[in-house]
């Protein structure tokens, strides 16, 4: 089937040249139709690519340029046109150009920086068919436009499957190209689950709305605060996330556009995902915060998720390891902006943590901040308000706190796991000091309250020293040290455990069985004076010079041993 360019008329020739050029630079340009089809200036439609306009005129001159007046309507319309100084002027005729018309159209540009470009009917056969559903689509309007082909492909939906299940997928391609021969806009995917045949409305090409409009309008009852935010979010601000509608908010969809999907819906549920207006997904974004003088205080680079526009506003969301931030840019300059994120640290290391927790603490912080996508700026002047309570920063400093220990003693062990989901107290503590020992520390242990050892009698000075039960200095070297992380043993090398003033439980009864013979070892229980605690430090970490006074562990609701 192809178009009898002869007698379809001028409204439909230019419809039809229309909505093939909206599709050949969908993609690429901007495309407008001057003054509805009827022109306006030399010009029927402009292309706008970049910094170059191409400019289309259509003339339906079916049997040729002979005519009386037509090469004089077509200088002129080319002479308007150039007041638009025009990259590219493009003749459009439904007939084929004998070669003295073409070198008539062609001897315009004599003179001119300008491009002429003749597309006539061979042309317009080739492009249409690369896009035959174009064809189809508004052939329906002429002839019996095809309907005894649709027919038939209807009447074999009654056919039983001879062929199974590979005869099912020919109707159903075969049923899918009558879909798509309804509009040359817009098509239908459609599926049956059961007894439900569902229909999802699909554009052709991204100017679909642009050039065939299609709304919905709902009346309905009031939604809840939550379901309300969601649609505004998506309607206002094109953010791209589901959002339902139930039968009992929507009391009726009304959908207005073209005849073969207008109609009204009653007691249904509506859910819609818009699309993202993104060119450049997974390109490069930085979120910086800035100072009262405008001075960058810190930046987060990550990689752009979507961009969208709504009635209220666009919306800009950037993905960054374990978080996602999505910016409400008004379109009022003067309002301030709107920030929200989402964190998940599940599955990332502490260091890629460490940064997830700072860029939280600067969003309770407030303050300036400006999005760069790929090097430009895509808003700035924006300012947060302060949200976070002394609570909440001392608690997000305590995590962080604890993400560094963990990022030190990872690093120290050359040992790389994620971040554990849950931590028991003992072993918060354990790595709390496994990283000041990293770091050349004294610590007093909580878990080291006593050390037990067995004694064989050895009858001299020292060993009547040690348990005459006055405080004796104590220090012991151990060659590996360890503590275990989310069931990880983390061996931080050799320590050295000691305490200046130690006494054994007991030690004049000791010493005593000792001397009769009654036992010829015995079990000794060393323990710091006073109730404190052993101190501990790396062996092989640089000597300061500085007394080895335990370092205070830092935590929040655990009190430093002494």
């Amino acid at each position: 089937m192809a178009f009898e360019w002869d007698g379809i008329g001028q409204p439909h020739f230019d419809r039809v040249v229309e909505v093939l050029v909206h599709r050949l630079y969908s993609e690429t340009a901007e495309v407008r139709a001057v003054n509805g089809r009827g022109g306006d200036g030399g010009r029927d439609i402009d292309v706008v690519q970049g910094g170059r306009l191409r400019i289309y005129q259509l003339k339906y001159f079916p049997d040729g340029l002979q005519g009386r007046g037509r090469r004089p309507s077509i200088k002129k319309s080319f002479k308007r046109a150039m007041e638009h100084d025009p990259y590219e002027w493009v003749l459009v005729v439904p007939c084929t150009l004998t070669p003295g018309e073409r070198a008539f159209v062609l001897g315009l540009a004599e003179g001119r920086d300008v491009k002429v470009t003749v597309m006539d009917r061979t042309v317009l056969d080739d492009r249409l068919a690369a896009h035959i559903d174009i064809e189809r689509s508004l052939s329906r309007t002429t002839g019996d436009g095809g309907l005894l082909e649709y027919a038939k492909i209807m009447n074999r939906e009654q056919d039983i499957l001879a062929c199974g299940t590979a005869d099912l997928s020919t109707r159903v391609q075969a049923l899918g190209r009558v879909v798509d021969d309804l509009d040359p806009n817009w098509t239908v995917d459609f599926a049956r689950e059961g007894d439900n045949v569902i229909q999802t409305l699909r554009a052709k090409h991204p100017r679909a709305q642009e050039v065939s409009p299609i709304t919905m309008s709902i009346a309905g009852t009031a939604m809840d605060a939550d379901l309300a935010a969601a649609v505004t979010r998506s309607l206002g601000f094109g953010v791209a996330e589901p959002v339902e509608l139930p039968p009992d908010v929507v009391e009726r969809l009304t959908v207005s556009g073209p005849d073969w999907i207008a109609q009204t819906f009653t007691n249904t549920t509506v859910s819609w995902k818009p699309i993202s207006r993104v060119s450049g997904a997974d390109t490069a974004v930085s979120v910086a915060f800035l100072g009262e003088d405008g001075s960058v205080q810190a930046s987060y680079a990550g990689r752009l998720k979507a961009r969208g526009a709504g009635s209220l506003e666009t919306s800009i969301e950037v993905d960054l390891p374990g978080a996602l931030l999505r910016v409400l840019r008004p379109f009022d300059e003067s309002a301030p902006a709107k920030l929200a994120y989402q964190f998940d640290l599940a599955g990332l290391g502490p260091a890629e943590a460490l940064k997830v927790l700072r860029l939280r603490r600067r969003l309770l912080l407030g303050g300036g901040f400006r999005v760069m996508i790929d090097g430009q700026l895509a808003g700035a002047g924006w300012c947060l308000p302060e949200s976070g309570t002394a609570d909440d920063l001392r608690r997000w400093a305590q995590l962080q706190l604890f993400l560094e220990d963990l990022e030190v003693v990872q690093r120290h062990c050359e040992q790389d796991f994620p971040i554990p989901a849950d931590m028991s107290m003992t072993d918060r503590i354990a790595l709390r000091m496994a990283r000041l020992l990293i770091e050349g520390r004294c610590v007093a242990s909580p878990f080291s309250r006593e050390l037990t050892s067995t004694l064989t009698w050895i009858d001299d000075a020292n060993t009547r020293e040690l348990l005459s039960g006055r405080p004796q200095s104590l220090r012991v070297t151990s060659s590996e040290y360890g503590v275990t992380i989310a069931g990880h043993l983390l061996n931080l090398g050799s320590v050295c455990i000691f305490h200046t003033e130690v006494t054994v439980d007991d030690g004049p009864a000791v010493v005593e069985s000792l001397r009769s013979g009654r036992v010829s070892e015995a079990t000794l229980v060393l323990r710091p004076a006073r109730g404190e605690h052993y101190r501990m430090f790396l062996t092989d970490s640089p000597d300061d010079g500085m007394p080895l006074s335990p370092c205070p562990l830092g935590l929040d609701g655990f009190p430093d041993p002494r």
